[in-house]
This record gives C-alpha cells, sequence and structure tokens, in this order.
C-alpha cells in the first residue's frame, strides 16, 4: 500500500478560506461580547450545556479510550510508542513553524522548520528525533494561539465531543485552518489515513494516563477543574509561559492554580 499527497485544488481552496475569514469575523465579534476583560477573559455561559457534553466524554473515554490506551501501554514497548509520539509530533512541526511566523517569532518558527526537515530525513519520517539531540526545541503552536496572539478574545469556554475542552475561538480554529494544516489530512488511501487519526488519538490518550489518574483522585469538581486548567495552560501558551499580571477568573481559582503543575508533569510521556 502505498501513500500519496492529494492534490489540492486551489479555487476550492481560496472558497474555503472565504469562509473561514467569515468565520473567524464571527469569533472575533463573539469574542468581545463573551469576555469579561480587556485580556479576553473568557466566562462559561454555555455550562449546562458543556457539562452534558463532558459527562458523554467521560463515558466514552472510560468505555472505549482510555481502556485501548491501556492496552496500547500494556502491549507496545517504550522504545515503540516514544517512536509514535516522535512521529506524530513531526507531523504538527511544520504547521507549527508556520504559525510561529504569524506570530512574529522568528527563531521559533527556524527552529520548527528545522526539526520538521531534520527529523523527515535523518530522522526517518520524524520516527527518530535527531533535532531533538541537537538542541532544536519544538514549539507547539496552532492558528487559536496565533488568534490569541494578535488579540483576539476566546469567547465562550466550549467542550466538544469526543474531543474535550476548548473555546469558541480555539474551536473555529482546530475545525478550518489548523484542520488544513493538519499533515494527516492530506494522506491517501482514505483508510491509512483513519489508521493514522486513530493511532494519534490512542498515543495523545496513553501520555496522559497518569495526568487523568491526578484528575480522578482530585476531591473536586472535575468539570470546573478541567476547565480551569484548560484555560490557565491556554493562556500560558498563548504568552509562552509569560501571560500578562492579568490572569483570567476561572484560571485563577486555587484548583486551577495549585494542581495545573502538577497535571502537566503527569501528562508529559515518559
Amino acid at each position: 500500500m502505498t501513500i500519496t499527497i492529494q492534490n489540492g485544488d486551489p479555487g476550492r481552496y481560496l472558497k474555503g478560506n472565504l469562509l473561514l475569514l467569515a468565520a473567524l469575523a464571527a469569533v472575533m465579534a463573539l469574542g468581545g461580547c463573551a469576555s469579561g476583560g480587556p485580556n479576553g477573559v473568557t466566562r462559561d455561559p454555555w455550562e449546562k450545556f458543556n457539562r452534558g457534553v463532558a459527562s458523554f466524554n467521560e463515558v466514552a473515554d472510560s468505555v472505549v479510550l482510555k481502556p485501548v490506551a491501556t492496552a496500547y501501554v500494556a502491549v507496545m514497548p517504550p522504545l515503540v510508542r516514544t517512536g509514535v509520539s516522535n512521529f506524530m509530533g513531526n507531523l504538527g512541526d511544520l504547521w507549527s513553524g508556520i504559525n510561529s511566523a504569524l506570530q512574529l517569532k522568528p527563531q521559533n518558527a527556524l527552529e520548527n522548520f528545522f526539526r520538521f526537515g531534520v527529523n523527515s530525513t535523518l530522522g526517518l519520517l520524524g520516527v527518530l528525533d535527531v533535532a531533538g539531540e541537537m538542541n532544536l526545541e519544538r514549539h507547539r503552536e496552532d492558528f487559536g494561539q496565533t488568534l490569541g496572539r494578535w488579540g483576539v478574545g476566546t469567547g465562550p469556554y466550549l467542550v466538544l465531543p469526543l474531543l474535550g475542552p476548548s473555546t469558541l475561538r480555539d474551536a473555529v480554529s482546530a475545525f478550518t485552518l489548523d484542520r488544513r494544516g493538519n499533515a494527516i489530512s492530506y494522506i491517501e488511501p482514505a483508510a491509512t489515513r483513519d489508521a493514522l487519526y486513530v493511532l494519534k488519538a490512542v498515543d495523545a490518550r496513553a501520555n496522559v494516563l497518569r495526568a487523568s489518574g491526578v484528575l480522578d483522585a482530585a476531591a473536586l469538581d472535575k468539570y470546573t477543574f478541567s476547565r480551569d486548567v484548560y484555560l490557565q495552560f491556554r493562556r500560558a501558551e498563548i504568552y509562552d509561559g509569560n501571560p500578562p499580571d492579568a490572569v483570567p477568573e476561572a484560571a485563577a481559582s486555587p484548583a486551577a492554580t495549585g494542581a495545573s503543575a502538577s497535571v502537566s508533569a503527569a501528562s508529559s510521556p515518559k
């Protein structure tokens, strides 16, 4: 079975971008209306809906994704799992480099581009992290972060079915430009593409098994905890770990502040 790259249709691409611009304009408007402060502090006006989706996600995770990820960790040797994580990370480095450039971060952009080039060649399509051994740091960026960097408000907090915590801004970005920037979406045949999507989901879930244990053990409202940590984490990502002094109201809760470091440490793959 061979893997080919789809040829893009320029006309369809331009039409898609026109729709994208309209969607982003709506995000900017809604983001401004839903923000609770000058830095786009998000509220949670859709909490009832979000809690319902979060409950559905929790059931789906406990029945399907978590058992599969647990079996994956038990069966696959650590070296293989590391190779899979490296491969998936390498697929995202090119899009991260583009977003770093859009955010006017030239050093981050160059490091991501060099990572992609080195690992795609010397690293056997990214299975080996040769660039990491060369001290080329990975800077994960997406279009939601790019919008946030240029002042677009988060909009309301939103929990997506199966995908989990997000915001209106990040959700629109994820289903438009971030989707176009995902290298997997251009792989043919469809069966290979779908298999890679499944493998990516299992790999991502396997890498946060310990973090989910921290969440399960916390004597807190899981929904509030997840929301606060997510919003604080995303804000830190946008400002490269140095956000302005004004902290989002939801993210400033003691639960988020005290536990986000533990979750971040627990979610780091070994």
